[in-house]
């Protein structure tokens, strides 16, 4: 379960891909934007966008603590780009947590309230939290610089695997 320094432990790697198929729910969002979402993926994936991005928080806090606990024991990244992968590893951790916050205060603001999973946190208001929804409109602007971090450490693994071919994307897939 635990990580060492030649492979991320199974707990590491259930949050890394588990959190992965979530964000990749996640970027469905955009399915909104065409034909309105009214199609599949609008109807069917996009409605539980808050629940999922709250789900994402939650696991994201998790596993920044336990990332911190494993940390002395896990791969370490060397050569002369891993200052850019520590720079990349913590830019998606600090991005993946403040997108849900960011699109609670959207919410909130706006006075749409804060369902998660069938559940009304907070109820729906007329008036709204100016500052909030000010503070929660960047929701979108940072979802985009997300998806381009995650693109950008998927290119990195692949460029470890096809080019350097060395074992950094195996440490997280066996």
């Amino acid at each position: 379960m635990s990580d060492t320094p030649e492979r991320y432990g199974s707990l590491s790697r259930w949050f890394h891909w588990g959190m992965a198929i979530l964000i990749v729910w996640q970027f469905m969002k955009i399915g909104d934007l065409i034909d309105e979402g009214e199609h599949w993926v609008g109807r069917t994936l996009v409605p539980w966008h808050i629940s999922i991005g709250l789900l994402i928080f939650i696991l994201g806090i998790l596993r920044v603590f336990w990332a911190i606990k494993q940390y002395p024991h896990r791969p370490q990244l060397s050569g002369p780009l891993a200052p850019l992968a520590r720079i990349g590893h913590f830019l998606l951790y600090l991005v993946m947590l403040l997108l849900p916050v960011l699109g609670i205060f959207y919410m909130i603001g706006k006075g749409y309230g804060l369902k998660v999973f069938g559940l009304q946190l907070v109820e729906k208001s007329e008036t709204g939290i100016a500052w909030m929804a000010s503070v929660g409109s960047l929701h979108a602007p940072v979802a985009v610089l997300f998806l381009l971090l995650v693109i950008g450490h998927i290119c990195a693994a692949f460029y470890h695997h096809f080019i350097l071919r060395d074992d950094t994307l195996k440490r997280m897939t066996r």
